[in-house]
């Protein structure tokens, strides 16, 4: 459940820096439509958000500790 919560919360920040605008966005990269595009910032955005899921999903895949 923890893991869920805090997956969700990361996803909302790297949305709300991909969509929102910021000094270190860097070139377009790719143009979705007018005013939109993937920067070259975005993908440290992106990058971070992949490393944060993938840890989720190693932490909660690992098997339960035995007492």
């Amino acid at each position: 459940m923890y893991a869920l919560v805090v997956g969700a919360v990361l996803t909302c920040f790297a949305f709300l820096l991909l969509t929102g605008r910021y000094i270190t966005d860097g070139p377009v990269l790719v143009r979705i439509g007018d005013g939109h595009g993937l920067h070259a910032g975005d993908l440290f955005v992106i990058a971070g958000w992949l490393v944060a899921m993938t840890a989720l999903v190693l932490l909660t895949s690992r098997p339960a500790p035995s007492s």
